[in-house]
């Protein structure tokens, strides 16, 4: 796990494995993308108690069900369930885990406060002294034989909350025939004196975490713990239905509500269970997914934890110091229906080893059924139809890129209810003009809004939609009373026709999450690949063939408006702020029919929001880098205009110049240069079942020294001359 962002992306990434069948039919004809959808906003309720919420579940649930139990025809994985130094001694400056927003924290594998270096890795926690270059404390958290594991941390001062998302799929060889943990687990250390202090381990599925101060909010997805009857081989798929929804409407209270236990060393394990009354739901509801928001103090310890849920679905996480967002299409799970009068398009410029994540969904549609209409306040602008720049993009079959595999879900599985799925595509034979069951659910994006300015449990505030589906936390922004939102409607990803691609940014007032103003258009027959808000402009990029980075004007909420737009080949997966008027680009080059050639690195000139113009790109054939998924991975270092990314290179035509390292590259005002290469040691093959590789994952500075991680160890080395300083291995 290294980290949640890229838990919906990695759905994308399955989709994008095979890309034929993912893109070979169309969804329901829908208007064009430039003309307004409607939004919505959605109230939760609290239930009054445990008969109206039984009640309520029952109903929503039995809708919802179906032959197989929820979320139809699935793919299963397997699922069972040291000394500090002086605090008032001077730390040299230090980077920290890159983030979305200032002072809200993110679960990352390593983490420093400039005097130590505190990571997790192979099943064990490592404090380290910066100054020394020494290893101060060790403890072990995860059997040997399940150091596969992953770990996040959050640090606090002495405190350490190391999560395990729990559920993932085995390794092949591995020792362990279950996982280290059935479900999510969230152990607390105290590192001074290195020891467990608690841990609470949730039933359902872990989806992100964030922290502000010493309050951190987690939050777990959790389903019904309804067992369904085993049916006859040659029983119908709606008798099959029929059964299940007669197990859903005689299901108690107790299969709903969320439950965790907590350990506490020398005091027998208790398990707590929510109450009804603590639990919300908004109108429409599939009731068929519970999402529960745990608050801990790390300095008060695991006693501090007041739970409150929502039935609701989530699967991205999003905070200011004072707001936290979790977003969701609750129809996502579920089987797609097709329906559509055209031919399917064929795929004739799927990008050969697309690494860009991107959460797929479902076709898409106007708002939540039953949600109330937000005022219209003001017209809706349209990105400006710019006439195609590029020849026809040749057919291009899906890639086997040796970066996809570090890539590939990590999957959790629930104990109270089905796995979490990779969604089976519908068949490329399936004839297309004939509905199945059902029209397709809408392609929309709920939002939930809590307000965490407080001590204790969060206060719900607001709920409201969005046509289409998110990227990643990034696509979301909450600036001076408005929260920003940019989505990807009917793309190929999520079944539709390629051509009806189209993505927009909605402005929804902060407090109700009602519809302010939005501009639509954007990336006609692309989608999003990335996407950054900073104050009152934002930055999206789309790509199919050629990559737009689009400039948009949000000083006005009413009316954004599309300010610039530069085209140029390949796509910026990551977007981050380099010095006024600067904006760096991680992603790939790409030729003019699409097809991508390796990692790229961009700086643009965007201090005339009219004129983006690129400065400078430095372009690494035959490679991909970790950041451009998953940003905690990337490093700027404005003190010496250094970025570090991690390089996975797969040596073109001949496997053996493959290539793991840091490349560290220097950022000035118009250029960017190579200053060389980090990597780790090559390790010899063990008789473990599980082999570490020595790609790096992170790189931190503190001092004049650069810092890089990998799965077997950590690295110092000089930050200016770049000659190593120090090794320490992750020993077992």
């Amino acid at each position: 796990m290294r980290t949640s962002i890229g838990t919906a992306a990695a759905v994308a990434l399955a989709c994008g494995l095979a890309v034929t069948a993912c893109t070979s039919g169309g969804g329901p004809v829908k208007p064009a993308a430039d003309e307004p959808v409607a939004l919505g906003n959605i109230k939760l309720v609290a239930y009054t108690g445990c008969d109206d919420m039984l009640d309520g579940l029952r109903e929503a649930a039995a809708k919802n069900v179906g032959p197989w139990g929820f979320g139809g025809n699935m793919i299963f994985y397997a699922a069972d369930g040291a000394a500090r130094t002086d605090a008032k001694a001077v730390a040299p400056s230090y980077s920290t885990t890159n983030v979305h927003e200032a002072g809200v924290d993110e679960p990352d594998m390593v983490k420093t406060d400039g005097r130590r270096i505190i990571s997790y890795a192979g099943g064990v926690l490592r404090v380290i002294d910066a100054a020394s270059k020494k290893v101060t404390g060790t403890l072990r958290l995860v059997p040997k034989e399940q150091a596969w594991a992953p770990g996040d941390l959050l640090v606090h001062g002495d405190r350490a909350l190391v999560m395990f998302s729990g559920g993932e799929a085995i390794p092949v060889g591995a020792v362990a025939k279950r996982p280290a943990t059935a479900g999510p687990k969230y152990t607390l250390v105290d590192l001074k004196e290195l020891k467990v202090l608690g841990s609470i381990t949730p039933q359902g599925m872990h989806v992100d975490a964030r922290m502000v101060g010493s309050t951190v909010r987690l939050v777990v997805r959790s389903q019904p713990a309804i067992t369904f009857a085993e049916g006859r081989p040659d029983e119908k798929e709606d008798e099959r239905t029929r059964r299940n929804q007669n197990g859903v409407r005689n299901a108690p209270i107790e299969a709903w509500l969320p439950t965790y236990e907590v350990d506490t060393p020398g005091e027998a394990t208790r398990t707590e269970k929510l109450k009804c009354e603590a639990i919300s739901h908004p109108a429409e509801y599939t009731g068929t997914s519970m999402l529960t928001v745990h608050t801990i103090d790390l300095e008060a310890g695991l006693t501090s934890d007041d739970p409150i849920a929502v039935a609701a679905d989530g699967d991205t996480v999003y905070a200011t110091p004072t707001s936290l967002y979790v977003t969701s299409n609750p129809r996502w799970w579920f089987p797609r229906m097709m329906i559509d009068d055209t031919p399917p398009a064929p795929v004739e410029n799927a990008p050969s080893g697309d690494v860009s994540p991107a959460p797929a969904t479902t076709p898409s549609a106007a708002a939540v059924p039953g949600a109330a209409a937000a005022p219209e306040t003001a017209p809706t602008a349209v990105a400006p139809r710019d006439p195609a720049t590029t020849t026809p993009a040749e057919k291009i079959e899906p890639s086997n890129d040796p970066s996809m595999p570090s890539m590939l879900p990590e999957p959790t599985a629930s104990p109270s209810g089905p796995a979490p799925t990779t969604p089976v595509p519908a068949s490329p034979t399936e004839p297309t003009g004939s509905p199945t069951a059902e029209a397709a659910p809408p392609e929309q994006t709920e939002i939930h809004r809590f307000d965490i300015g407080g001590a204790g449990a969060p206060r719900y505030v607001a709920s409201g939609v969005v046509p289409g589906r998110l990227l990643n936390q990034y696509s979301l922004s909450d600036f001076e009373g408005n929260l920003r939102v940019a989505t990807t409607s009917d793309d190929a990803a999520a079944g539709a026709n390629p051509s009806r691609g189209s993505s927009g940014v909605y402005v929804l007032k902060a407090d109700t999450l009602a519809k302010v103003g939005e501009v639509t258009g954007l990336g006609k027959g692309e989608r999003i690949y990335s996407v950054r808000f900073i104050g009152p402009v934002g930055y999206v990029v789309t790509f199919r063939q050629v990559d737009p980075l689009y400039t948009l004007d949000l000083r006005d909420p009413a009316n954004p408006k599309v300010t610039g737009e530069l085209k140029i080949t390949g796509y910026s997966a990551y977007l981050h702020p380099a010095g006024e008027g600067r904006l760096l680009g991680i992603g790939q080059e790409a030729s003019e029919q699409g097809r991508t050639l390796g990692m790229q690195v961009s700086l643009f000139d965007v201090s005339d929001p009219a004129k983006p113009a690129r400065l400078a790109q430095f372009h690494q054939k035959d490679s991909g880098s970790e950041a451009e998924w998953d940003p905690h991975a990337f490093l700027y270092w404005p003190e010496s205009g250094l970025a570090v990314v991690p390089v996975n290179s797969w040596g073109g035509p001949d496997p053996s110049t493959a290539q793991m390292a840091a490349m560290v590259l220097k950022v000035g005002d118009g250029s960017i240069t190579r200053a060389g290469l980090v990597t780790h040691p090559k390790q010899a093959r063990t008789d473990e079942p599980i082999q570490f590789d020595t790609a790096i994952h992170r790189c931190l500075i503190i001092g004049d020294t650069l810092w890089t991680v990998s799965d077997t160890g950590m690295k110092a080395s000089s930050a200016t001359t770049l000659a190593g300083e120090g090794w320490i291995p992750f020993e077992a």
